[in-house]
C-alpha cells in the first residue's frame, strides 16, 4: 500500500508565507529600533536590512520605500512602546486620578533615565525631523499624539469630576498641553543629556498646572 504523504504544494507555501511574514517583522522592529536610535534621515536600508539580519534586496518586497516603513514604524511604536505599556498605572481604579496620571509620568521618566543612548520619544523625533519631510510619516505621528493626548485626558476629566482639578479648562486642552510639555522636556533632556528637565516637568505639571 502506498503511503500518504505530505502535500508538498501547500506545505511549501505555509512555509514560504511564515518565512516572508518573519522577514516583514524582522524588518519592521529592526527599522523602528535604528530609525528611534539614529532618526531617519541618517539611517538607510542597508542599514535596516543589516540590524534585520536579512539580505538588502529583501528590503522591497515588503516595504515600498523606507519612508513607508517609517510609517508602519510608528504604529507598532503606538502598539509597543512603554510610553503606552506604562499605560495600566492610569487604569489602576485603587488609586486618585492626579495620583495615578503622575505615576505614569513618574515611570516615564525613570525608563527615559535608564536609557543611556537618550534617544527620545520617536514621536517626538519625527515631529521634528520629518514634519516638513514626510506627509505619510507625519500623519501617522498625529494620529498617535491625538490618541495618546486621549488617553491623558480621560483621566484628567476623572479629577475633573472628583473635584481634584480645576474645571477652567477642558481634559482634552489640559491633555495636550501636558503632552506637548513631556514632549518639550524630553528634547531638552536629549540636548542636554541631563535628567534635570524631566524632573522639572514632574515638579511643575503636578504642583503648578494640574491641581
Amino acid at each position: 500500500m502506498r503511503r500518504r504523504g505530505l502535500d508538498n504544494a501547500k506545505t511549501t507555501g505555509h512555509i514560504v508565507y511564515i518565512a516572508r511574514t518573519n522577514v516583514r517583522q524582522q524588518l519592521l522592529s529592526a527599522g523602528l529600533d535604528t530609525l528611534h536610535r539614529r532618526g531617519f534621515n541618517a539611517t538607510s536600508v542597508e542599514d535596516i536590512t543589516e540590524a534585520a539580519g536579512v539580505p538588502k534586496g529583501s528590503f522591497y518586497n515588503h516595504f515600498e520605500s523606507k519612508e513607508a516603513l517609517g510609517a508602519e514604524a510608528v504604529v507598532k511604536y503606538r502598539e509597543t512602546s512603554e510610553a503606552w505599556n506604562a499605560t495600566r498605572v492610569l487604569g489602576d481604579m485603587k488609586a486618585a486620578p492626579l495620583t495615578r496620571l503622575r505615576k505614569y509620568f513618574e515611570t516615564l521618566a525613570e525608563r527615559a533615565l535608564k536609557t543611556e543612548s537618550w534617544s527620545g520619544c520617536l514621536l517626538g523625533n519625527f515631529a521634528c525631523e520629518l514634519s516638513n519631510q514626510s506627509p505619510l510619516i507625519r500623519e501617522q505621528v498625529a494620529v498617535a499624539f491625538a490618541e495618546w493626548s486621549d488617553e491623558i485626558a480621560v483621566v484628567i476629566g476623572e479629577a475633573q469630576r472628583a473635584g481634584a482639578l480645576s474645571k477652567d479648562l477642558s481634559p482634552k486642552a489640559l491633555a495636550g498641553f501636558v503632552i506637548n510639555a513631556w514632549e518639550g522636556a524630553l528634547l531638552r533632556a536629549q540636548v542636554d543629556k541631563d535628567r534635570g528637565p524631566l524632573q522639572l516637568f514632574i515638579k511643575v505639571t503636578f504642583s503648578k498646572i494640574l491641581r
